[in-house]
């Protein structure tokens, strides 16, 4: 079975002369990224890294980046990738769980360093500047390790709470680059946009799956709409995942009406719940194939897929459309089941909600030095991912909900994207969030917040009657607040709770009720 090294030793056998990486005016071939990568784990070497020590990095979505996550692992060390978005406090919090070593960063993060040095962490820092590669392969020794031996240490994202590192070993991100390899015929024309930040699995598991197959890894450091499209066409970019957010941003960007798709073969979105008003966007805007994917930290990530079975393919496109904005089958790797509370499959109806739970060898060993956390999320053989969904008699299924996201009103279940994916129906929403809030009558009612377009005009009322048309009128949002942006995760998700607490606290700033509001040009 494979390690990260072997993988990488293997791709840069194979592929030498062959493009590797393009960072604007920088580009590698796969020798040149391997000279990179072996001076880099060398350095680690000298400074002190031993096997099984943690190497921390924090940085932008770059080839330094890129080189860390093969020289971590060439070193013998245990990668842990860390949230650009996190306070300097809660990065120290992480790099003290981790025991981090060494903390791999850019002069970019001045200011987060610094304010590590004033808190007197115990780890090394060293910058991904220092020292240029050698002209020839550097004479050095990768440290062995075995496939089931710790590789890298994801820390979630922690909106419930204190965030907590997920295990992954090499054989689950060997595993998994494998598979995508096979699932989305990844080869080595294929050449991947890092938008989504790679210290997030939303992106990160594709440096191992295109590296695996000689494709060309082009870095967007800062994600900015326009700027992505226009590096889609000038680096010809033919695949690459996103999350809902950043999608939407660029589909509704004015240069989207001139954008040339041509090198688009696919378009992947995940790391959040899409609704099927912004797919349809999508798939009109980049006009190739559509597949929406979901999947967790814990699973490497990838759980579903929305490809298609090859006899839905000759459906005609209005119900091949309906699967492809689903939340997809599984992937090829992983078993997963819908179950209910006494973990029972649920009928495949697409109408019973039941957990979905998964197994397979993608799957996380647990959380880092969190015994009791471990036990409860894996229990007999199975990972629950505390997600509520539908499945259907394909085995397609739907996400409808977070465990924690659901809403109890009057002693009926809403589903908080039943709410979004109505809201976003709406020409002038670009983003909606709903959740709950306490109600002294209702135990809790249904609040929105709301993003609208760019020039677009709409008001509370008008936004509440559009509801009413779609669903039943105990999940119509009683509420709704108008924002210029909506709070989020280091992986584009939307951070409900802090949505929650900013209600009880009563200071969001926020423009709310039946004023119609205008979003500025």
């Amino acid at each position: 079975m494979e390690t990260i090294c072997s993988l990488f030793e293997e791709a840069a056998r194979e592929f030498a002369d062959r493009p590797a990486a393009i960072e604007g005016d920088t580009r590698l071939t796969y020798a040149e990224l391997e000279s990179h990568v072996l001076c880099l784990a060398a350095r680690l070497q000298e400074g002190g890294v031993r096997p099984g020590d943690r190497v921390a990095v924090l940085g932008a979505n770059t080839i330094p980046f890129l080189c860390a996550t093969f020289a971590a692992p060439a070193a013998g060390a245990v990668l842990v990738p860390l949230n650009t978005r996190l306070a300097p406090r809660e990065l120290a919090e992480i790099l003290a769980d981790s025991e981090a070593r060494v903390l791999l960063s850019s002069r970019a993060f001045a200011g987060a360093l610094g304010a590590f040095e004033a808190q007197g962490s115990p780890h090394e820092t060293m910058l991904f500047e220092e020292g240029e590669p050698p002209a020839a392969r550097p004479s050095f020794r990768a440290a062995p390790a075995e496939p089931g031996a710790l590789a890298q240490l994801y820390y979630t994202s922690g909106t419930t709470g204190r965030a907590k590192g997920v295990m992954l070993t090499h054989a689950n991100v060997c595993v998994h680059a494998r598979t995508a390899v096979r699932e989305l015929a990844l080869g080595p024309d294929d050449r991947w946009g890092h938008f989504a930040p790679m210290f997030h699995l939303a992106d990160a598991w594709a440096t191992l799956a295109v590296t695996a197959v000689g494709g060309v890894h082009v870095f967007a450091p800062h994600f900015e709409p326009g700027a992505a499209l226009e590096l889609v066409e000038r680096e010809r970019i033919t695949i690459t995942n996103l999350v809902p957010t950043m999608l939407a941003r660029m589909v509704e960007h004015p240069y989207a009406r001139d954008f040339d798709p041509a090198s688009l073969r696919r378009i992947l979105s995940g790391g959040a719940p899409i609704a099927p008003a912004l797919v349809k966007r999508i798939m009109e805007v980049f006009r190739c194939e559509y597949v929406q994917t979901y999947g967790m930290t814990e699973t490497s990530p990838y759980l579903t897929l929305s490809l298609l079975h090859p006899h839905l393919e000759r459906l005609p496109p209005e119900e091949q459309f309906r699967y492809r904005a689903r939340t997809g089958r599984p992937f090829a790797c992983v078993e997963l089941e819908v179950v209910d509370g006494e973990g029972r499959a649920v009928p495949r109806d697409d109408r019973t909600v039941g957990e979905i739970r998964v197994r397979g060898p993608t799957v996380s060993p647990g959380y880092w030095k969190r015994p009791q956390e471990t036990a409860a999320a894996f229990r007999d053989g199975w990972f629950h991912t505390g997600d509520l969904a539908v499945i259907d008699a394909e085995g397609y299924v739907n996400i409808v909900d977070r465990k924690k996201d659901m809403i109890l009103t009057g002693g009926e279940n809403v589903y908080s994207t039943e709410v979004e994916y109505a809201l976003c129906e709406h020409p002038s929403v670009l983003e909606a969030a709903a959740f709950g809030v306490p109600d002294p009558a209702w135990g809790e009612s249904v609040r929105a917040a709301v993003v609208l377009k760019q020039g677009a005009r709409a008001s509370a009322e008008e936004l509440v009657a559009h509801c009413r048309g779609r669903i039943a009128g105990y999940k119509v949002p009683r509420s709704i607040e108008f924002r210029n942006e909506l709070p989020k995760t280091g992986s584009g998700k939307v951070a409900k709770d802090v949505l929650r607490a900013q209600v009880r606290g009563g200071g969001d700033g926020s423009v709310s009720g039946g004023a119609e509001t205008k979003r500025g040009a």
